[in-house]
């Protein structure tokens, strides 16, 4: 009889050995499923953001035990009752399995606010991850829209997700760096959870005249104090300064990333060929390289986005932040009482020219803007870009959105586009422009081909001439 009780705890030994084994290699297949997936490149984070992307139903089914687990609080364990509300496949619950333990309501109130569409992304090839839209303060800070405005249209972008917050002082002045420090210091915000961009500018109007490293430095130091940061994340330089030695300029820039003022830097209204050569001495004197350029981009200026930026992004890394996506705010599908198309001027300049308004080039009024362009416009291009403005009109009826989301989803609709800068005076306004980022998936080839119909200013290169040719 012993050696018969020996032999059954023997067995039973071996059984609870393989239980114990079979345990073992579960936990060790998820831990490694989730280290793999931890150290994957940025593109396939980007893959799973995508993949987990949609709506909350399966959170509110956790919170209030809806089919297939019994909510968080079922005897089905958690990756039980994740698998069975969100209908998920093993590598999805074996992430989810990884959850530190919480409440449906406080898994709930962690997802309420999360976009649909919204995306995180790297800018450029640094590390430093933006959402695919940015709020640009242009227009919050400007004059009209009063402080409690601006607040209220800075925190709904932050508790969109929008993590990334443009200013200038060449638009609004030193009031746009002030206003949005001190709506940081009064909601307490944790640092790391957004992301700051201001800009250093000057003309031959004022007094700081050029990008020399004194204004350089004494400019980043002017910001620091009026954001109330400890430091910025990136600072654009805004415009070039011909009469300034490249060296100067991103040795400046390096000092000022060395010191801790800054994160990273980058530009704007910067011509291609300037981007290369800030890179190369960048890499010949060992100094911080730019991370980004701010361009112009929108449904009647895509030269330099479509054509020079991804190239400048692949070669050395320059990531794209677009900003006017509307025109300067024009585009709004609406005509004036003789029926001209609310459009801006920049809208009919040159191909290849790059442009930015500032404060001092916005002084005209409307119906000065648009007299400039029925001045300047000959009959047949204005009844063209009247009758595109209509057509466009109709594309974003039949989409059912109106036309400044049908122009945002355009943009957010090229790849290129890292970050794209959205202006609002309101909050209503903000969350129209939100509301585009769903109507991305919507753009499909037929959609697309339509507009390119319309608007018939595809972006192409000039022919390569050959010297033997011309020998």
């Amino acid at each position: 009889m012993s050696q018969v009780a020996a032999h059954c705890n023997h067995f039973s030994n071996d059984n609870n050995n393989n239980t114990n084994s079979h345990e073992s290699a579960e936990e060790a297949v998820l831990a490694a499923a989730a280290t793999i997936y931890r150290y994957r490149a940025p593109i396939a984070s980007l893959d799973c953001m995508e993949e987990f992307a949609g709506t909350n139903e399966h959170l509110t089914a956790l919170a209030g035990g809806g089919p297939g687990g019994g909510g968080l609080g079922g005897g089905g364990g958690l990756s039980g009752a994740l698998g069975g509300a969100l209908g998920t496949s093993t590598k999805e619950q074996m992430l989810l399995a990884r959850e530190p333990l919480l409440s449906g309501s406080a898994l709930v109130a962690r997802q309420t606010n999360v976009t649909p569409g919204l995306r995180y992304r790297n800018l450029g090839k640094s590390g430093l991850r933006v959402s695919n839209v940015g709020l640009g303060t242009w227009v919050t800070f400007g004059p009209g829209v009063t402080e409690t405005e601006a607040e209220n249209v800075v925190v709904l972008a932050y508790e969109s997700g929008v993590n990334l917050f443009d200013v200038s002082e060449a638009h609004c002045g030193p009031r746009a760096e002030v206003e949005l420090g001190r709506i940081l210091q009064r909601r307490q915000w944790k640092r790391s959870s957004y992301v700051v961009c201001t800009k250093i500018y000057w003309n031959t109007k004022s007094d700081e005249r050029g990008l020399s490293r004194k204004h350089i430095i004494e400019s980043v130091k002017a910001s620091l104090a009026r954001l109330q940061l400890a430091y910025i994340d990136v600072v654009i330089i805004h415009k070039a300064d011909p009469m300034c030695p490249m060296e100067e300029i991103v040795r400046a820039m390096h000092h000022v990333v060395c010191q801790g003022w800054a994160m990273y830097w980058g530009t704007a209204r910067w011509t291609p060929g300037e981007v290369m050569e800030a890179y190369s001495n960048c890499r010949q004197f060992n100094c911080t390289t730019p991370v980004c350029e701010q361009a112009e981009y929108h449904l009647f200026c895509r030269d330099k986005a479509e054509l020079y930026m991804p190239e400048l992004y692949n070669k050395i890394g320059v990531g794209l932040m677009a900003w006017s996506p509307l025109t300067m705010g024009l585009i709004s599908g609406k005509f004036d009482e003789a029926g001209f198309p609310l459009i801006s001027r920049s809208s009919f300049k040159s191909k290849r020219s790059s442009y930015s308004w500032t404060e001092d080039e916005t002084g005209a009024t409307t119906k000065e803007t648009y007299t400039w362009i029925k001045e300047r416009l000959e009959p047949e291009e204005l009844r063209r870009q009247q009758d595109r403005q209509r057509e466009i009109s109709l594309v974003a009826e039949r989409l059912g959105c109106t036309v400044p989301q049908l122009a945002v989803a355009w943009c957010l609709k090229n790849e290129s586009v890292q970050c794209l800068l959205l202006g609002a005076t309101s909050p209503a306004q903000l969350y129209e422009s939100i509301q585009s980022l769903q109507l991305v998936p919507k753009l499909n080839a037929t959609t697309m081909t339509d507009l390119e119909r319309i608007l018939d200013n595809k972006p192409t290169r000039p022919p390569i001439v050959s010297t033997l040719a011309l020998r």
